[in-house]
């Protein structure tokens, strides 16, 4: 609401512009302009943003000073991967190219204050300079001077800095000891501020009741597990179906809840992007339900050498040890399932479920199944970890354990049989229990 957001020295038609965009999060918008104060005025040194992801941090920094004409830098700590790229966006963004390419190739910090002290004498702020930093958790990887100059800038100049996080003071705040800068925290949106926004982004086949209808349907079955806005309007955009009459809501839900169960095991991962998720839907109804039952990870994009170790982890998984030879050794000569196959072995390995092994195993066993000749780099190792990272991998034994780490496979029968097609590979062949 514009009553929120009244402040002096400030447009009322540009405070209602931003008000309009800022939506449910008027109160927070509301705050943090009175911190800033009036344009010419001298804002709070340091202001530490924090709270969840997607939870209109960034957004209202965007909104508020690009509305308001404010002279700012906004900084991704994801983009600047050392400092002196920092510095050089920060002297471009308030003093142009001139500035920036008086910096040496590799500026230090004193380097970085020299010259904004003197671009600040040759050009002195009128209204307050803002630098935002996004992502600024990542801050604390760089050099330990960095961010306690940051939170002292103002000494400088009139500037201040705004820490956008998703992590609170506590666990952001530097051993070394810096200024503390006054704290601000964003809640998650709630479930009435979620169908509200959502509501906002009404299809034009339908009308707003029925839409909203179908917003709080969605919001029914994700809320408890997902309060992110943009998987959820992520999620609105392409689970909806077009042949459903506005007044047949139990057709409706027949027609979603197939998508919206799919969506529930890849809300977070987003794996299938909006344009697989269309291809998807249409290679259902060519193919007539050939690809009905297998979950949406089957889509999932992988690398091409992180499909053949997740096969062979699913392998090592669900073969016992001693079938290895028969499987993988060339010159095995023919050996019969009873041969190997102990009395107490009655029952499948997939009803007992994965099984631990060795890193060396399943080393063994990838090096056998991938057709080229790969050489053991580091980027195979990597891709290890990125697996495990994915939860498609699980390490069961303990991270001090360098020398024998053990590791099961995650994924069901159908996933694995998906991401095999992919690489032409009959896992099937392979697997003991459907010997």
């Amino acid at each position: 609401m514009t009553s929120l957001l009244e402040q002096p020295g400030y447009d009322e038609e540009k405070l209602q512009m931003v008000a309009e965009q800022l939506l449910c999060r008027e109160d927070q918008a509301g705050l943090l302009l009175s911190l800033m104060g009036q344009p010419q005025q001298y804002c709070y040194p340091s202001i530490f943003i924090y709270g969840h992801q997607a939870s209109g941090k960034s957004h209202v920094m965007h909104v508020m000073l690009k509305e308001l004409e404010l002279p700012h830098a906004i900084i991704s700590c994801v983009e600047c991967v050392s400092s002196s790229l920092l510095f050089e966006l920060v002297l471009f963004s308030f003093f142009g190219s001139e500035a920036s390419s008086l910096l040496p190739r590799s500026p230090s910090l004193s380097d970085f204050v020299r010259i904004y002290r003197q671009q600040c004498l040759q050009a002195p702020a009128t209204q307050t300079r803002y630098i935002v930093m996004e992502k600024a958790e990542l801050l604390r990887d760089a050099d330990a001077n960095l961010l306690p100059a940051l939170l002292r800038l103002q000494e400088l100049d009139n500037v201040s800095v705004i820490l956008l996080s998703e992590i609170s003071w506590d666990k952001f705040r530097p051993n070394t000891g810096c200024f503390e800068p006054l704290l601000l925290h964003f809640p998650d949106y709630s479930k009435g501020d979620l169908h509200q926004i959502l509501s906002q982004d009404s299809h034009p086949k339908y009308s707003d009741d029925f839409y909203s209808s179908y917003i709080n349907i969605l919001l029914g079955v994700f809320y408890t597990v997902c309060r992110d806005l943009r998987e959820l309007r992520h999620l609105v955009r392409h689970t909806h179906t077009h042949t459903v009459k506005e007044t047949d809501t139990h057709k409706l839900w027949r027609n979603i809840e197939p998508h919206l169960k799919k969506a529930m095991q890849t809300v977070y991962l987003r794996e299938v992007s909006s344009v697989q998720w269309e291809q998807m839907q249409q290679m259902e109804e060519k193919e007539a339900g050939a690809l009905r039952g297998l979950s949406a990870h089957t889509h999932v994009e992988l690398p091409y050498y992180s499909k053949f170790l997740l096969v062979a982890a699913y392998l090592a998984s669900y073969n016992p040890a001693r079938t290895d030879r028969r499987f993988f050794l060339k010159h095995h000569g023919k050996i019969k399932k009873t041969n190997f196959l102990k009395k107490n072995e009655k029952t499948s390995n997939h009803l007992l479920g994965p099984k631990p092994f060795p890193l060396d195993r399943l080393l063994a066993i990838f090096y056998s199944v991938v057709d080229s000749r790969v050489a053991p780099t580091a980027s195979i190792f990597s891709q290890i970890s990125s697996l495990v990272t994915l939860q498609l991998l699980t390490q069961v034994s303990h991270d001090d354990q360098l020398d024998a780490p053990k590791y099961k496979c995650a994924v069901s029968l159908d996933f694995i049989c998906a991401i095999s097609r992919t690489v032409n590979f009959e896992i099937v062949k392979y697997l003991y229990d459907f010997l």
